[in-house]
């Protein structure tokens, strides 16, 4: 069967004969990822710590978790394209200290202001260091061995997201040193310092030859778009969607629009604009982009919507809903190990096969929650949401890996940064929207039976989202076999002029 990464190999320099093993350069790479997600997902627990501590209120509270998605999604576009400049060596290094710097800063602040200040550092931070990762992986990667890292990538995230809320809730109720919920920031200082140290040692230098400026208008135009669209989704429901957030919605059309002429205008005159359109045009990459944004809407949309329901309609505690995920993860990571056998025996149908398992879970999700609106639901929604996990970790690494086959090496930053985007601005997206439709189905008066009913329509609505996503893989796949068919073609075709040069 087709193998997943099949496609041209990179053209940009490879790693010296030197270079260190994969895994220990994938351990490097991974921890960011994993770094940058668990702190994206570990604020949720902590929320009522900060209100007890910092006194911090309800707008405040949305920006420390807000801001730092924020921050983290219209930054990654500019911080894939800093990597192709620079090198994605030294800016993996960059990104990394900042996350450590800024992560102390999370962790001293005294004041709500000064939490979300560090918060906001924090996400670029990230932006910065993660795109770096699937850029790596892209340039550096044999195309043979590019399958299983992405399934560790895909295992590093999915158990990061558990892990924000499991070992979230359970380094709170340890009170580490006295430290509390600081804790929660304070252990990124010494991971991302070690980190640094072994990016220097393991990752490969990698970089352009050509020398190029950083598009810096473009970079403002992309982060203004996603902040008009992702400010006001953000907010505007606990504001009572007052008229700004209407008008920086309807803005966003015109500024993105703006952006996209700037970008094309540059591109023409010879500059090297920060968002390059021409990666749009791969079928493979353009449907990924798509795919990634719905996905993760619908996943990130779950896991909100289930976590309320499990704390706010089922009364369990942070420690114990993060508990209740914790067979979604395992299936999760498990599956994605999988996946990468499966695609080499079955090809990318695998793709398929998960989100009609997702489907199936989520579906079941829906049912229990119509026919059992109270807590007797808890083991049933754990099994299901174990089987939807099942579906997740089949598609979602698999999913990565196909959409950047075709993406050149040297242009593997901006085409890890704007998939990686395109990830998290669904994911705030599905979150502020299907989160808005959660609260305005529950009713003014939480209970369990005003949760369950509004957690099983918004899982409905997930289910539609998951159908999507299954259409979508399908223009994956074609696109995929139709490139490693072209690359069999290319192959005999060699093969035939050295038969033809040996027997002259």
């Amino acid at each position: 069967m087709t193998e997943l990464s099949a496609g041209p190999r990179p053209t940009s320099a490879r790693p010296s004969p030197a270079a260190p093993r994969p895994g220990p350069l994938l351990a490097v790479l991974l921890t960011a990822w994993f770094m940058a997600q668990f702190d994206f997902f570990v604020v949720n627990v902590a929320a009522p710590s900060f209100e007890k501590d910092l006194h911090t209120g309800p707008a405040a509270l949305e920006l420390i978790v807000g801001g730092y998605a924020f921050a983290y999604a219209s930054g990654m576009i500019t911080g894939g394209r800093l990597g192709d400049l620079f090198g994605h060596r030294r800016t993996f290094v960059a990104g990394m200290i900042a996350f450590a710097v800024t992560s102390l800063l999370c962790g001293i602040a005294v004041n709500p202001a000064q939490l979300v200040g560090a918060r906001l550092l924090q996400g670029f931070a990230g932006a910065v260091m993660v795109p770096q990762v699937l850029a790596t992986i892209t340039a550096s990667f044999p195309v043979h061995a590019r399958g299983r890292a992405m399934a560790w990538y895909g295992v590093a995230g999915g158990t990061a997201s558990v892990a924000g809320q499991v070992l979230g809730g359970l380094m709170l109720d340890a009170d580490i040193l006295g430290l509390g919920w600081r804790v929660l920031f304070l252990i990124n200082v010494p991971i991302g310092a070690v980190a640094a140290l072994l990016a220097l040692r393991f990752l490969p230098s990698v970089r352009s030859a050509r020398r190029a400026r950083l598009d810096l208008t473009g970079a403002g135009g992309v982060a203004l778009t996603l902040g008009l669209v992702l400010v006001p989704l953000a907010m505007g429901r606990t504001a009572g969607w007052p008229a700004w957030t209407w008008i920086c919605l309807a803005a966003s059309v015109p500024v993105g629009a703006a952006t996209v002429y700037w970008q094309r205008s540059l591109a023409a005159r010879g500059g090297d604009p920060v968002l390059d359109l021409a990666l749009f045009r791969e079928v493979s990459y353009l449907a990924g982009v798509v795919t990634g944004a719905a996905f993760m809407a619908y996943w990130a949309s779950v896991m909100f919507t289930l976590t309320l329901l499990l704390q706010g309609g089922f009364g369990l505690g942070p420690f114990q809903a993060g508990l209740a995920f914790a067979p979604t993860g395992v299936c999760y990571a498990g599956f994605a190990l999988l996946s990468r056998n499966l695609v080499q025996r079955f090809g990318l149908r695998i793709l398929q096969l998960g989100s009609v398992v997702t489907v199936i879970g989520l579906t079941a999700v829906a049912l229990v929650l119509h026919f059992l609106p109270d807590r007797g639901a808890l083991p049933w929604v754990v099994v299901t949401m174990a089987v939807a996990g099942v579906g997740n970790g089949l598609m979602f690494p698999q999913l990565i890996g196909a959409s950047l086959v075709r993406v050149p090496a040297q242009r593997a930053g901006i085409g890890a940064g704007v998939l990686t985007t395109a990830q998290q601005f669904g994911g705030a997206a599905g979150v502020a929207v299907i989160g808005a439709a959660f609260f305005a189905l529950a009713g003014g008066t939480p209970s369990a039976a005003g949760y369950a009913r509004a957690a099983m329509w918004t899982t409905v609505v997930s289910v539609a989202l998951t159908c999507v996503v299954t259409v979508l893989t399908t223009a994956i796949r074609r696109a995929a076999d139709r490139t490693a068919r072209a690359e069999r073609a290319q192959q005999a075709a060699d093969e035939d002029a050295k038969r033809a040069a040996d027997a002259s």
